[in-house]
């Protein structure tokens, strides 16, 4: 059975930082790629940064370039997000998620639906 642990979610003032790790366990194989996703209240979870490893790439959502940095290994199937001058906006429950499998697109990565496995998420909010 595949899990995917997050950790490291919390309250932190706007400006702060925090930095969140998620760790897979039970897939016999390497993952193509593992991301995070966020979902605030009443809305859709949005793509915030994958790291690939097959090919060895990085993306992150307009949203937090330049503020967030994701970094993860592959043997060890794991991903961390470290967040910088976190914002209100960036309030909501954060999901890691795997995929076992190249995508087509590179865009394809941007979309939940790509991803075969979720972690249970993890809360971070941002006080103003």
């Amino acid at each position: 059975q595949v899990q995917l642990v997050e950790s490291g979610g919390g309250l932190v003032q706007a400006g702060g930082s925090l930095s969140l790790a998620c760790v897979a366990s039970g897939h016999p194989f390497d993952f193509y790629a593992m991301a995070w996703f966020r979902q605030a209240p009443g809305q859709e979870r949005e793509f915030v940064a994958v790291l690939g490893w097959s090919p060895s790439t990085t993306y992150y959502a307009d949203s937090i370039k330049g503020r967030f940095t994701i970094s993860g290994d592959k043997v060890m199937k794991t991903v961390n997000l470290h967040m910088n001058s976190l914002k209100p906006d960036d309030t909501g429950v954060y999901y890691c998620g795997a995929v076992a499998r190249s995508a087509r697109w590179y865009e394809d990565y941007f979309t939940p639906g790509l991803y075969d496995y979720w972690g249970q998420g993890t809360q971070v909010t941002v006080s103003s």
